[in-house]
């Protein structure tokens, strides 16, 4: 009775673990990743001043 639950059990989580993969490998193939330009970047902005920020009260 306990292999039985255990066999049962193995092939749950192989089947969960492969969907998990199917489900993956379509994310990354369908949508199309970019990475945005460094000129102009708004978020880029705000760390340099957080950067500055952080400098100056360090050397106060």
């Amino acid at each position: 009775m306990v292999g039985a639950i255990l066999i049962v059990s193995v092939i749950i989580v192989l089947i969960v673990l492969f969907l998990s993969v199917i489900t993956t490998s379509k994310a990354y193939t369908s949508v199309q990743h970019t990475v945005d330009p460094v000129e102009g970047n708004p978020h880029l902005k705000h760390k340099e001043d957080d950067l500055e920020t952080k400098k100056t009260r360090t050397e106060d």
